[in-house]
């Protein structure tokens, strides 16, 4: 049974655990061995044998215990079966279905980057396990290729729930390893260990995945693992090699700011059934029904037995922790996602890895976005940093809107919405509601200033800025045709603090752009039409004290149900406000 991936066995390892002669090594890792097993009835099985120094800590083996009964609800839908445990046994272990084939990280690297419709193989392959993993209330937290195996019949996910290497604390990992990982990880993975992790870390090691199995690379490759880390942080990822409706999914998977990006049912739904579904990955469930059968049965499933909470991670824990979720009837306005998403860490992490990137070679002034000769200003640390940047220093953000830069072109089908460049950010939704386009998660200071240009192009359409936007909920500052309306936006609930009305200067379908200034300074909100002020509105709500400045459309009060509704950006500058 044993194979060139298999090593033998050595000779202090165990030749039987429970009811499984193990028969030779398949691995090793942070948490301990993996062997090939073979059960009473001649099965092999993967058994994981946890290590020694963990098996002899009780609160590892009681937080084993806890997970091990949670893994176990996982449906085997693309993924590696849980087929037995043993927590109480010394040494503790957990035995897995036994998956023949290789993993992705050795295909590519051998022969290459995957044909169209292996890539949509294993594009919905992942996305099936991640929706069966997620629905289970389980976090993967280390999806890479190597995580990835290409069985027969379809792609199979390994080592979720427990699968969090404990090497970076105890000295095991080795640099190429622990780079391999960080390749996959999200940028709110290098914040405050304390904080807590979300499904939509999976989601964005989902389109690092892909891309590496479309590409041959990562999409944010760098020789060391701080430039690697400094990239996930600050530049687009670079999907040269992908096309067509994957790239952009992968794309939208790959936002920095985890409520950005679908969730991994709304990923298999657009790549299984989408009004764009790609003719590769039509084929790729044509030619594999057990892969066609594994979607169907995770969408099924996550449509009917959802968690009623979501779990998430401390990222130094490994028993689940339940995080709160949004009241009873209150909905996400921006996205059909029950999964609430943990603030965006990316101020605090880029000071402390440009720290280290210095330290080990001045590689900031390689991977950094930074004033260019057109004098289109990047974003720098000194900008970035929460409350860092001086009264009367340079803009932090400035952008035209007239081509993909810090805002990005989106569609999302289900919300039939999009974000695209045609002489500025066009914004359109084809019903009423709200769309924010994808633009920088830099968390500004809690005094900002954000001027943009603005224009109606069809009528009960408004012009949306938010100020302080953080975990869906910020002010919000309305531009419609006959009224200015500020707002708290929380969730669903937008409630009304000032409206100001516009009757003597209403804003003109179809006119030239009209400058919009709003300014949050201390306790109070001022708007600005042509320079000229509209009026200031007391802000006092404590939770909102910081956070990012958005762009989108809100349909006017009473607007009809179908529009199209529709306004466009352009040339925005942000700068901090001065009191």
């Amino acid at each position: 049974m044993a194979d060139e991936r298999t090593a033998p066995l050595r000779t202090h390892d165990p030749s039987r655990l429970g009811d499984y002669e193990l028969v030779g090594r398949l691995g090793e890792g942070g948490m301990g061995t993996v062997y090939l097993g073979r059960s009473a009835a001649g099965v092999p099985v993967a058994v994981k044998v946890i290590r020694a120094d963990l098996a002899s800590d009780d609160a590892f083996r009681r937080r084993f215990r806890s997970e091990v009964a949670r893994v176990r609800q996982v449906p085997p839908f693309c993924t590696a079966e849980i087929l037995d445990a043993d927590p109480e046994h010394d040494p503790p272990y957990l035995v897995v279905e036994f998956v023949d084939g290789p993993n992705l990280a050795d295909v590519v690297r051998d022969r290459g980057p995957l044909t169209a419709a292996n890539l949509h193989s294993v594009a919905i392959g992942v996305a099936t396990a991640l929706t069966a993993i997620h629905g289970a209330g389980i976090i993967h937290r280390d999806l890479k290729p190597h995580n990835v195996l290409l069985a027969p019949g379809s792609p199979k996910v390994i080592d979720f729930g427990i699968a969090r290497s404990l090497a970076a604390t105890d000295g095991h990992t080795l640099p190429g390893e622990m780079l391999g990982t960080v390749a996959y990880m999200a940028p709110e993975r290098f914040g405050d260990d304390s904080a807590m992790l979300t499904p939509a870390a999976d989601v964005f090691a989902w389109g690092a995945v892909v891309a590496y199995a479309g590409t041959g690379r990562t999409p944010f490759g760098g020789d060391s693992l701080p430039a690697t880390a400094v990239r996930i942080l600050t530049v687009p990822p670079d999907l040269t090699g992908l096309s067509g409706p994957l790239r952009d999914l992968v794309e939208r998977a790959l936002a920095k700011d985890p409520a950005e990006r679908p969730t991994a049912r709304e990923l298999l739904d657009l790549l299984v059934a989408g009004p764009q579904q790609p003719a590769p990955a039509a084929a790729a469930l044509a030619h594999q029904p057990d892969l066609r059968v594994a979607a169907q049965e995770a969408q099924a499933a996550s449509a009917v037995e959802a968690p009623t909470e979501l779990v998430g991670y401390a990222e130094d824990a490994i028993v689940t922790q339940p995080v709160p979720v949004d009241p009873p009837g209150v909905t996400n306005p921006f996205r059909h996602d029950p999964h609430p998403r943990r603030p965006w860490v990316l101020p605090a992490a880029v000071v402390l890895l440009v720290v280290a990137v210095l330290a080990v070679g001045g590689l900031a002034a390689a991977y950094w976005p930074s004033r260019d000769r057109t004098g289109d200003p990047g974003v720098t640390v000194a900008e970035v940093e929460a409350g860092g940047v001086q009264a009367g220093a340079a803009p932090s953000i400035v952008d035209t809107l007239r081509k993909p830069r810090l805002w990005q072109a989106t569609t999302d089908a289900t919300e039939r919405a999009a974000c695209s460049f045609r002489d500025g950010l066009v914004v359109r939704r084809e019903t009423v509601g709200v769309y924010r386009c994808l633009g920088p998660a830099d968390s500004q200071p809690a005094d900002v200033t954000a001027e943009v240009g603005v224009q109606l192009l069809t009528k009960d359409s408004c012009a949306t800025i938010w100020m302080r936007f953080r975990v869906n909920q910020g002010y919000q500052v309305r531009v419609c045709e006959r009224n200015i309306y500020v707002s708290t936006h929380k969730s669903a609930d937008v409630v009304v603090l000032k409206t100001f009305p516009l009757d003597d200067h209403p804003v003109q379908l179809g006119a030239a752009p009209v400058r919009i200034t709003v300014s949050v300074a201390g306790n109070d909100l001022e708007v600005l039409r042509a320079g000229r002020p509209v009026g200031v509105v007391p802000i006092t709500d404590r939770k909102l004290t910081t956070g990012r400045v958005l762009l989108g459309v809100y349909t006017e009060q009473n607007a009809p149900r179908t529009g199209p509704y529709e306004v466009r950006f352009t040339d925005i500058s942000i700068w901090p406000a001065v009191r």
